[in-house]
């Protein structure tokens, strides 16, 4: 959790309060405040859990377009506190023909899910 309450608040919102309400806009929407009320009539031993479920993906939806208005507006940057830890074991030379073995392995497959995005994104693009 964030240390900033401010911080702490608005991940709240977000994450939990707002897909809960969106939910209850929902339910409303299609059948007004006696839709709202069956979510609590007992059939559930979670409600809000339920309608946290109900609520995510358009939550999700709007916390992406928050993020794309300012980022980090709609999906809150959480603060890290980043160390240098020293190895518990001596680090062991590499042979360069090794390491750059590796790095072509590396490449290679980076070069595969390029072009695997771009697949996807034209086929996107067509539809």
């Amino acid at each position: 959790m964030a240390a900033d309450p401010l911080d702490a608040l608005r991940l709240t919102l977000m994450q939990d309060v707002l897909p809960v309400g969106v939910a209850m806009v929902d339910r409303a929407r299609r059948g007004g405040p006696r839709e709202v009320l069956a979510a609590f009539d007992g059939s559930s031993a979670d409600p809000l859990g339920q309608l946290r479920q109900e609520g995510e993906p358009v939550a999700s939806q709007l916390r992406e377009g928050l993020d794309r208005f300012q980022p980090g507006l709609g999906n809150p940057v959480m603060k890290v506190e980043v160390r240098d830890v020293e190895p518990s074991e001596p680090l062991e030379r590499t042979d360069p023909a090794e390491l750059q073995s590796a790095l072509a392995r590396i490449a290679s497959r980076l070069s595969l899910l390029e072009q695997g995005l771009v697949a996807t994104e034209a086929a996107a693009a067509r539809r």
